[in-house]
């Protein structure tokens, strides 16, 4: 063994592992097990120690470090667990100099409000050259009341273009054909630079780099997204259609309870948007399920969303307290309560997504190839490939069917 990486939680995280694995390789690490921890439920802590405690009885000679959120927002039930040999805070975790050699101090974390500059993870593109994630902004000025991010991400900060076209260019030129932009509070890329706008990073990106085949977006906050980047999903062919959004719940007094800036409205009228300009958009969203003072009438708001934004993909999370926030001195829903919510959010999405597939079939895509004999569609719907087709190629498939999962080609 060598480094052995398990990540949780958010693509920003996957990038950063990947990052982070090559700087432990180049520093010559061996015998090193990374784990970079997700904060954002009970549950990411929980299935992060569970992950931790198995590997390390499975390989008892390695070096377990443990970085992300967690490690930086729940310092002490890491610390606690003997198999744990080291806690990175999160501004030190893609610093080159972390990994040269084992700390000789066990618990190394800084205070992530600090102003100064976060190192950046290079460019080179993750180990699926098919696809990779760039990260070009971090941190969150928000303060949903049920949410710890920001304090183990900090304030948001932004990647200047210039580094984000040349980290591009760089990815297409070792053979990467879509790049995945990525980040905390994506929507509010520029703010802290000259006040420039995720809009105008991707037309920047398309322009300078013509060789990229597919620019692609991670999860965003539609209130958010500026009047270019809306335009840019008409006239740039090369960002894809497909939108995941942090949208939470359905019903304005929840949503003003869990302080998000948006309304329901805002979100059906954003998602019809987004398909006047680009009828063949995908949708997927973030739900919560059971939040503080939720009742059902409120959770049918939210159910209804499904159809009314038109999501074909959820991501569903039943809400979890997290200590020190708004949200967890609020008058809780039932734990019963809360996973039956869940499961209908979820059996809804499901159905949503069956009849998204169902609407593929008979029509020609334009797939990128993975791994495992699996390609995407524009809009990010998998397809089972043909026999003979490599990963990283480009092609055009005619859809024949699907089981309700994924898509077959003909």
């Amino acid at each position: 063994m060598s480094v052995e990486v398990l990540s949780f939680g958010c693509r920003l995280n996957a990038a950063e592992s990947e990052a982070m694995r090559r700087q432990a390789e180049a520093a010559g690490r061996t015998d090193l097990l990374l784990v970079n921890t997700c904060a954002v439920t009970s549950e990411a802590g929980r299935q992060a120690r569970k992950a931790i405690r198995a590997a390390a009885r499975a390989n008892p000679a390695a070096r377990v470090v443990v970085t992300g959120c967690g490690a930086q927002v729940e310092t002490a039930s890491y610390a606690a667990m003997p198999e744990v040999a080291e806690i990175l805070g999160n501004r030190r975790k893609l610093d080159p100099a972390a990994w040269a050699d084992p700390a000789p101090e066990r618990i190394r974390i800084d205070d992530v409000m600090a102003p100064r500059p976060d190192p950046l993870p290079d460019a080179a593109p993750m180990r699926a050259r098919t696809r990779a994630f760039l990260p070009v902004q971090n941190g969150c000025d928000h303060r949903c009341t049920f949410c710890v991010i920001p304090f183990g991400r900090g304030n948001s900060r932004s990647v200047p273009a210039a580094s984000v076209v040349a980290q591009v260019r760089a990815l297409v030129e070792a053979g990467t054909r879509e790049v995945v932009l990525t980040g905390v509070d994506l929507t509010a890329y520029g703010r802290d630079l000259d006040g420039s706008t995720l809009g105008a990073l991707v037309r920047a990106i398309l322009r300078a780099v013509p060789e990229l085949d597919r620019l692609r977006l991670s999860s965003i906050d539609s209130v958010e997204a500026d009047a270019e980047l809306v335009a840019a999903f008409a006239e740039e062919a090369r960002l894809m259609p497909h939108l995941h959004l942090s949208l939470q719940a359905g019903d304005d007094l929840i949503l003003k309870r869990m302080k998000r800036r948006h309304g329901r409205d805002d979100a059906i009228r954003f998602c019809a948007e987004i398909r006047r300009r680009r009828p063949d958009a995908v949708f997927g969203a973030d739900l919560i399920a059971g939040f503080p003072t939720e009742t059902e009438a409120q959770f049918a708001r939210s159910l209804a969303l499904v159809e009314e934004c038109g999501l074909a993909q959820l991501h569903v999370f039943p809400y979890s307290p997290r200590p020190g926030t708004p949200a967890a001195r609020m008058p809780q829903v039932a734990a019963g309560e809360i996973r039956d919510r869940a499961a209908r959010l979820r059996a809804a999405g499901a159905a949503a997504f069956a009849r998204r597939l169902d609407r593929e079939v008979g029509e020609t895509r334009r797939v990128l190839a993975e791994r495992g004999g699996i390609g995407r569609t524009e809009g990010f719907l998998p397809v089972r490939l043909p026999e003979g087709v490599a990963a990283g190629a480009l092609v055009d498939l005619h859809i024949a069917g699907h089981d309700g999962q994924v898509l077959r080609a003909a």
